[in-house]
């Protein structure tokens, strides 16, 4: 596509006049010159004679005009995957644990293809993109001032190279040589951002100990396995910091932040503290920073939010206006202050709004989780809710704070606890606007809104709502789990709508949930519990010899599912109904095969259904074999019903005598 953009475009700039030209000769021949007049009204127009007419001069399109031309024209397919799985159909994913592998894998073929560009540059230097690039282009990571100067320095601060730069720093201090204040606070702040660590880049593997790789031994990589990075005593952001001839405000800004990040809360205060001695004041990033901590430092919450007022008035003292990041780190600290939050949250907004600073969706997402924190707090409670779906209410926005992901998600857990269904169409036309769409986070942000959404509307909403919505998200944008598709069956249930079921089942077969056990047995009762239609029946039949093959068979590399007496009884009332005789007469069978004990009901319902006296006997001989209570019932009924041979009577009087000394 972005080849015949290319193309398109190309051939629009190159053959411009030609075009214009057969323009102003379609519009003379027509007599539209007033449509021509109203075309380049806004164009400096210059007439040689009455009839003649001067095309204006060329407009200046820039290079992205046609892409997103052609952008606006195409609209999401419902139907298809996401698009970056449209390249390889055969790799579309089908369910949500299928979508996390495969996107995982083609960020590590971004990754590999990262690699192999940045270390082999001199053969990706040709650039045929049109537009420009420059994230496709090879990156410079090689060192090139081999020397010891303040310019090699600066040019491994730039690469990233944190022990590299400290090495420079620690060798030219050696060599005698005065390392300028800016290059001190450039490494600083390379230090402190990365914790003393070189950062993981993007296109390296991950790399581990030969001793963690045994003691793993194959077991997949776990969040516990990754080493968090702490704020460690004396390391080299200290050392140098202690090293400076004179220390600024950038410096102790760095090392105040540094340690904040790296959870060195209460030092960072006491660096701070220092930091007023030297009689220094600190800027807006530092106090974000420390208002940010200070639930870390204090354990009542009365303490807590006094020293985020005492910080506040601090910046008050000092001159130092507060952003938007200041009053969301207030906020993000008032959801653990307790009983304080709900009054000192709305003054802050208050606050907010007249210093003229507009929230963004993590202030509201901060605001939501103060009034509410748990299920309990949120029944009928939607007021502060409404309130800020009025307020954002046709806005677009655009992220300021690595929070504003988690508003949407947060809005609709509200909406499905309240069981506000207004509230959640409210939400969802808000994710729509512009592209807020944007903000609803990675993959699994998306995943928990889309699944609460779902959830609500397979509670509250009418059947065929529900089925537009499901043909809307999924696979485009959801892929339900097995609770999803619960929901969904037990929407299809309550608006009576069963008939859908076994459509239902090839999605559930083709999003992978075919080998859930609880999910199969509850479409199973669904499907035996009441009579429908004959059509109705045919399709459930065909539907449960279907699951009765998974589980004798499984399928590919699913294990065969293990046969339950639920299971089993639901797929025979289901081939009774649709009068699948043999294949019910096959499913009774295997109950003794099984170790499985039949149903009296059931029993009864074959006896109703058989005309074969052959197969009246064996039944009777099937309810003696599990000592059932009615097996004299059925004898005595099928005594007066078939016509028997000596035989089948002398067979059935043996297991009535037998049933009575049972008794």
């Amino acid at each position: 596509m972005a080849a015949r953009s290319k193309h398109v475009g190309h051939y629009i700039h190159q053959n411009s006049r030609l075009i214009f030209s057969h323009f102003e000769h379609l519009l003379v021949r027509r007599n539209l010159g007033g449509i021509a007049a109203v075309c380049q009204r806004n164009a400096p127009v210059q007439r040689e004679s009455a009839d003649a007419i001067v095309v204006p001069r060329k407009k200046t399109w820039s290079k992205e005009a046609v892409l997103q031309a052609l952008a606006a024209t195409v609209k999401r397919d419902p139907t298809a995957p996401h698009y970056m799985f449209q390249d390889d159909p055969y790799l579309t994913p089908r369910t949500s644990g299928e979508f996390k592998l495969y996107s995982l894998s083609q960020q590590s073929g971004i990754m590999a293809a990262k690699h192999v560009i940045n270390t082999n540059p001199k053969f990706f230097q040709k650039d045929f993109a049109e537009p420009h690039i420059p994230c496709l282009m090879p990156e410079t990571i090689e060192l090139r001032i081999e020397d010891v100067s303040e310019a090699a320095l600066l040019e491994r601060i730039t690469l990233r190279k944190v022990k590299a730069a400290v090495d420079m720093y620690d060798q030219l201090l050696q060599a005698g040589t005065t390392v300028s204040t800016d290059a001190t606070n450039d490494l600083l702040d390379l230090i402190c951002l990365y914790g003393d660590h070189d950062p993981v880049q993007d296109d390296k593997p991950e790399t581990e100990d030969v001793d963690d790789a045994r003691r793993r031994k194959g077991r997949p990589r776990r969040a516990a396995d990754l080493v968090k990075v702490v704020w460690r005593e004396n390391n080299n952001a200290e050392r140098i910091f202690n090293l400076l001839p004179e220390r600024n405000s950038r410096a102790f800004s760095a090392l105040i932040r540094g340690m904040v990040k790296y959870g060195a809360h209460m030092k960072a205060f006491n660096t701070y503290t220092d930091m007023l001695n030297n009689r220094l004041t600190a800027d807006v990033h530092t106090f974000n920073a420390l208002i940010s901590a200070t639930t870390e430092v204090r354990e009542k919450y009365n303490d807590k939010w006094d020293l985020v007022v005492d910080l506040l008035k601090q910046m008050n003292e000092q001159k130092v206006k507060p952003n938007l990041l200041t009053f969301n780190a207030v906020l993000k600290a008032l959801r653990r202050c307790g009983p304080l939050a709900k009054g000192q949250s709305l003054h802050t907004l208050s606050e907010m709004k007249a210093l003229g600073i507009a929230p963004s969706l993590a202030s509201f997402h901060h605001l939501l989780g103060i009034f509410y924190k748990s299920v309990s707090s949120s029944q009928g409670q939607t007021e502060i809710l409404q309130e800020v779906l009025t307020e954002v209410a046709g806005k677009t926005f655009v992220p300021q704070d690595p929070d504003d992901v988690y508003f949407f998600s947060t809005a609709i857990r509200i909406c499905l606890e309240t069981k506000d269904l207004e509230s959640a169409y409210r939400v969802h036309n808000l994710l729509n606007v512009g592209e807020n769409w944007r903000l609803l986070g990675d993959s699994f942000q998306q995943s928990i809104y889309y699944g609460r959404i779902f959830n609500l509307l397979c509670m509250m909403e009418h059947i065929d709502v529900v089925l537009k919505w499901y043909k809307e998200l999924i696979p485009s944008l959801y892929y339900p789990n097995t609770q999803g598709m619960k929901d969904l069956l037990q929407a299809l249930d309550t608006d009576n709508r069963l008939d859908m079921i076994p459509q239902i089942w090839k999605d559930i077969r083709r999003m992978g949930h075919d080998n859930k056990a609880d999910l199969v047995e509850e479409m199973l009762s669904l499907m035996a519990r009441d009579r429908h239609s004959p059509e109705v029946q045919e399709s459930f039949a065909v539907c449960a010899l279907d699951v009765r093959s998974l589980y004798e068979h499984g399928q590919g590399a699913k294990m065969a599912l293990e046969w339950s007496i639920t299971a089993m009884t639901n797929i025979t009332t289901i081939l009774l109904a649709a009068q699948k005789n043999k294949q019910a007469w096959d499913m009774l069978k295997l109950f003794k095969t099984k170790n499985r004990v039949p149903s009296e009901a059931l029993i009864e319902e074959f006896l109703v259904r058989i005309k074969d006296s052959q197969q009246a006997v064996e039944l009777v001989q099937i309810s003696a074999s599990f000592c059932l209570e009615n097996t004299s019932n059925l004898v005595k009924r099928v005594l007066q019903t078939f016509e028997l041979s000596e035989e089948q009577r002398s067979i059935l009087s043996e297991l009535e005598v037998t049933t009575h000394i049972n008794e």
